[in-house]
């Protein structure tokens, strides 16, 4: 056998169950994508009588009306603003908006700035502050010891997870932004606007993720392999290192993979209680303002970073446990 078909042997049963994983997760995620477009461009045509008027009022002249609905296409047959909806936003048009004519897409362009701006800090405080958290207390509360540090970390981690995040944020702009001070009310105005929005956004998921991690290390530190590397004198923090932090990490990422998803509603509720100038408090101007078509760009926009996220969390989970591409096999 030569040297080329041992080597094609030998890469091939690997590489065959990784290519056919990527096919199936690029599979569902373009799947998922086309039903969330089509779901977007049927919002428009279920709204109850005409969208234009509505949105520019009942007091608009019937020549404004019927311009505007020339303008986004409303006055063509279904079939044909479906397929121009498609093509649109091929090229990266997600329509106009209905009030200003601006384009949907600059609208776009010029807030997911500063709602990444919010997000990705407040992701960062999530996986920081969570993980080294939760392993930090499965440890001390191991084998059912210290239960005064379980019982106080699980009612603080519940009590918080209960909150909504316009609860968390009302109450940190009421004491360290309007009684101390110490932060701007609302607004982007630099760095120091940027520390309570994202705590409001990040306190609820991390309280939640740290329970799941704790809750998982301790299952795998019951397993035996935890028992054979202890045996063998390993140093603790390699056993918690090496052995037990990436097979918690398993079954966290599911859980934790769905839960930072409603970080992405989370983000609609804080930007407008700091009146933060991002996608959140654009769409819910626009929902007010009955301008659909910027709603449909910016739900587009959320829907396609939720499926993103979540075929993230399914690379992840892979590269942690290749197994799972072979039992999907």
């Amino acid at each position: 056998m030569t040297e080329t078909a041992v080597t094609t042997a030998v890469s091939g049963p690997r590489a065959g169950p990784w290519l056919s994983f990527g096919l199936r997760r690029l599979g569902r995620f373009a799947v998922s994508v086309w039903v969330l477009v089509t779901m977007a461009f049927l919002m428009i045509q279920l709204i109850p009588g005409d969208p234009v008027r509505a949105a520019l009022g009942l007091t608009a002249p019937v020549e404004l009306v019927n311009a505007r609905r020339a303008a986004l296409g409303l006055d063509h047959p279904l079939w044909q603003q479906y397929l121009d909806y498609l093509g649109g936003l091929v090229r990266g048009d997600f329509g106009t908006s209905m009030l200003s004519g601006v384009p949907v897409s600059q609208v776009i362009g010029d807030r997911l700035p500063a709602t990444l701006e919010l997000a990705v800090p407040a992701f960062v405080v999530v996986i920081v502050v969570a993980i080294p958290l939760g392993l930090l207390f499965a440890m001390l509360t191991r084998g059912g010891r210290r239960r005064g540090s379980e019982l106080a970390f699980t009612s603080t981690t519940v009590l918080l997870a209960a909150i909504p995040e316009f609860l968390v944020a009302v109450a940190l702009v009421a004491f360290f932004a309007v009684r101390l001070g110490w932060f701007p009310v609302a607004g982007s105005e630099g760095t120091t606007s940027l520390v309570l929005p994202v705590i409001a956004l990040a306190l609820g998921p991390a309280s939640v993720l740290s329970r799941i991690v704790r809750v998982e290390t301790l299952s795998v530190l019951g397993n035996d392999f935890i028992r054979t590397a202890r045996a063998k004198r390993l140093p603790a923090r390699l056993v918690y290192a090496r052995h037990a932090l990436p097979n918690a990490l398993t079954a966290t990422l599911t859980l934790g993979g769905m839960m930072l998803t409603g970080m992405v509603a989370g983000t609609v509720l804080v930007e407008n209680v700091f009146a933060w100038p991002g996608l959140g408090s654009t769409i819910a101007q626009s929902i007010l303002q009955k301008d659909y078509p910027l709603v449909q760009g910016i739900v587009l926009v959320y829907g396609v970073g939720v499926l993103l996220v979540n075929l993230l969390v399914d690379v992840l989970l892979a590269v942690l446990d290749p197994r799972s591409t072979i039992r999907e096999g």
